[in-house]
């Protein structure tokens, strides 16, 4: 039983072998799935692999994939997102093969693999985006699968591009915050994260790396009674303990 991690390898010529890519220790992330979980993926790919019809390569795929996604098993979760909107090309599908890339490409820590997924990302959404242009929130994915590219200024653009469409959008405010402190810009993420959390006040991401941006532009009075403040506003202990880290050091 192996999950799959290179999509292109999925299916022989003649449709058999799916998830069979590769037996590596590396690719078969299989073992932290639970046994009845694996138990289900055998028989859905036993299913899958004599099935011809499209409706029903359709639900075995999709079991597969959200058995996949609940056991944290991302690009192989998306890989039959990704047979799915071969089998059955629609937007729909598109974007559920392309948000799932995305999942999977904001957790890659491999430098080659990143790249495989930002390109599959992109694949898929811009297929969405040609019919549908006004799909902000999947042009912000697609810009910043460029940022983490050889061409990251192309997706810096994309961002600005969508800020001049819509300049209270949450999703392309906070990239552009975390990119500008990224670069050591912090009195410009200091700006961008001020405009979002003036318009999504309850973005406690947000809230919290503009404390961090006032440290760090040297704002310390600022960053403490706004790090106070948020510490009323969340439970997240991840967020707390940064928090408090950073109360200690003013």
């Amino acid at each position: 039983m192996v999950v799959v991690d290179n999509e292109d390898k999925g299916l022989t010529e003649d449709g058999s072998g799916l998830g069979s890519d590769s037996s590596s220790d590396e690719n078969n992330h299989g073992n932290s799935l639970s046994s009845s979980d694996l138990e289900v993926i055998d028989k859905l790919m036993a299913d899958l692999d004599e099935e011809a019809g499209t409706e029903n390569f359709v639900i075995f795929a999709d079991s597969i994939a959200k058995v996949y996604q609940s056991g944290g098993k991302l690009d192989s979760a998306a890989f039959y997102f990704g047979l799915i909107a071969e089998k059955a090309p629609a937007p729909e599908n598109w974007e559920k093969a392309g948000n799932a890339y995305y999942e999977a490409f904001g957790f890659s820590m491999e430098e080659i693999k990143t790249k495989r997924l930002g390109d599959k990302t992109r694949f898929y959404l811009n297929k969405v985006l040609e019919a549908a242009p006004d799909r902000l929130d999947l042009k912000t994915k697609v810009a910043m699968t460029y940022v983490s590219s050889a061409n990251p200024m192309q997706g810096i653009t994309m961002l600005r591009g969508v800020l001049e469409e819509d300049p209270k959008n949450e999703e392309a405010l906070f990239n552009m915050g975390i990119l500008s402190m990224q670069s050591g810009q912090y009195k410009r993420a200091v700006e961008r994260f001020e405009t979002l959390v003036q318009y999504h006040p309850e973005n406690i991401q947000g809230q919290f790396y503009l404390g961090v941006s006032l440290f760090e532009s040297n704002q310390k009075k600022q960053a403490k009674t706004h790090l106070e403040g948020l510490r009323n506003k969340t439970t997240d202990p991840q967020i707390l303990s940064g928090i408090e880290n950073y109360l200690d050091r003013l």
